[in-house]
């Protein structure tokens, strides 16, 4: 037990939230109101009165000023004035550093084009890092970045994959996590070009991230729908159910247990190939404002089984093919450990999850304090974290609107107006392969020769 002592002492390890583009900011101004209320930090930053003597370390997501109060370590970055304004207008103003926000001279956006976002980004490259070098200084032992936007539109996937090469450049040895919203799957979506833009964002999420968790608006808008029975979901609702997803994944780091107390930990025991850091998340029970759908019994069990329904679910894959290579559970509340072991020997007796056959057929469990600042309707809640092979179905649609674009090299002018598209087109080509052999891969995955996949 020493050791974990010891381990709870030792010095932080930080994390640089960046926010870009619309849906990157409104997803990390509900990230940032929850975890204020989590450690009893005021809007203004201010260390609440009844959270003084708190066990919670705040010093991952937040830094003290001269002044006492605390600041977030993020970055909000948008080529757009609006949603930005919001923020800097709204409840949360007096919380962040304005010095860490960007917005674009211009204002003008980067008008849902990737390429655009791109190089907008490249040319304002020495700002943008010098913000980041900033955070990073100030940092006493940074374990990595985690980045929030949306892979459709221009700035959350262009701006944001520029940035993703330069940090990844810049700190090769650091951590790069993202949360990336895919777009609704409909064909009447409201950027026509949206199959170019994420194609794109995809390689760099391929590429350049270390974790990708994927969240998209489909599975979102359903499960607003039917679990939280909303008749017409916002998006402030379905980026509330992003940010419950943002804060429970990061409270073994803010609530420091013995296992997973950082990010690395978290991701390693998840990822057991390079290639294959696409995460699927389910979260049970949900409420949406604070409001819980019908309160009920919540037991271990109860929530374990139910986060390996598809349903709860927040990307739609069909999850009945296809098998899990890992599954790690969070579970926050009133939960201990020989609940747990019971639940995981039910789970395996009656086969509720079926795993790939090369690796460790094992759910892993982490248990994690709830905040004492925040009611909870739910004595338990469940977070799961899980890499399943059926996620290449979502890539698939990706790239199949993108051929259906392409054959027709419909919408094309725009990108012809950057330089990175001035002389070729190849950039979309490399795009694609890089996301067929993703495909590919997640493919081989389900079987067992998957250990000499690539030597052939």
């Amino acid at each position: 037990m020493g050791t974990t002592k010891s381990n709870r002492k030792r010095m932080p390890r930080e994390i640089i939230t960046l926010q870009v583009g619309q849906c990157g900011n409104q997803i990390g101004q509900e990230f940032w109101k929850q975890l204020c209320a989590e450690h009893g930090i005021s809007k203004d930053g201010i260390l609440e009165e009844y959270a003084q003597s708190g066990e919670d370390r705040k010093d991952v997501f937040f830094y003290q000023a001269d002044d006492e109060h605390y600041i977030p370590r993020a970055l909000l970055v948008d080529l757009e004035p609006r949603v930005i304004n919001t923020i800097q207008t709204g409840d949360f103003k007096g919380l962040y550093n304005p010095e860490n926000v960007f917005v674009s001279k211009e204002g003008g956006g980067a008008g849902n084009n990737w390429a655009s976002g791109y190089s907008q980004a490249a040319s304002v490259q020495e700002e943008l890092m010098e913000m980041v070098d900033r955070e990073a200084d100030n940092s006493d032992s940074l374990e990595g970045f985690v980045l929030c936007h949306s892979i459709a539109g221009g700035t959350g996937s262009g701006c944001g994959s520029y940035l993703l090469e330069c940090l990844n450049d810049r700190f090769p040895k650091k951590l790069l996590q993202t949360y990336s919203v895919f777009p609704l799957l409909s064909d009447t979506s409201d950027v026509v070009v949206q199959p170019y833009n994420s194609v794109l964002t995809m390689k760099r999420l391929c590429l350049n991230a270390d974790c990708v968790v994927v969240l998209d608006n489909t599975a979102l808008n359903r499960i607003a729908v039917d679990r939280l029975k909303l008749t017409n979901p916002t998006f402030a609702q379905t980026n509330s159910l992003v940010s419950t997803v943002m804060a429970a994944s990061t409270t073994t780091l803010r609530y420091p247990g013995y296992l997973n107390n950082d990010l690395v930990g978290l991701v390693a025991s998840l990822i057991p190939s390079p290639r294959c850091h696409f995460l699927m998340t389910g979260y049970t029970p949900l409420t949406v404002d604070r409001q819980a759908t019908a309160v009920r019994k919540t037991t271990v069990l109860d929530v374990m089984r139910r986060l390996l329904q598809p349903k709860n679910i927040m990307v739609s894959t069909p999850m009945r093919r296809g098998a899990y290579i890992s599954i790690l559970n969070i579970i926050r509340g009133e939960a201990d450990p020989t609940q747990v072991h019971k639940s995981l020997q039910r789970i395996r007796e009656r086969k509720l999850a079926n795993f790939i056959p090369w690796g460790p057929a094992s759910i892993q469990v982490a248990l994690s304090k709830q905040s004492p600042y925040v009611h909870y309707p739910y004595r338990v809640s469940g977070l799961m974290m899980a890499n399943h092979t059926s996620i290449h179905a979502l890539f698939e649609r990706c790239v199949k609107q993108h051929d259906m674009l392409r054959k027709r090299n419909a919408f094309l002018d725009g990108y012809r107006r950057e330089s990175l598209f001035s002389n070729d087109l190849t950039e979309f080509d490399e795009s694609r392969e890089i996301c067929t052999s993703l495909i590919e891969e997640y493919k081989a995955a389900e079987k067992e020769d998957y250990v000499n996949w690539g030597l052939q």
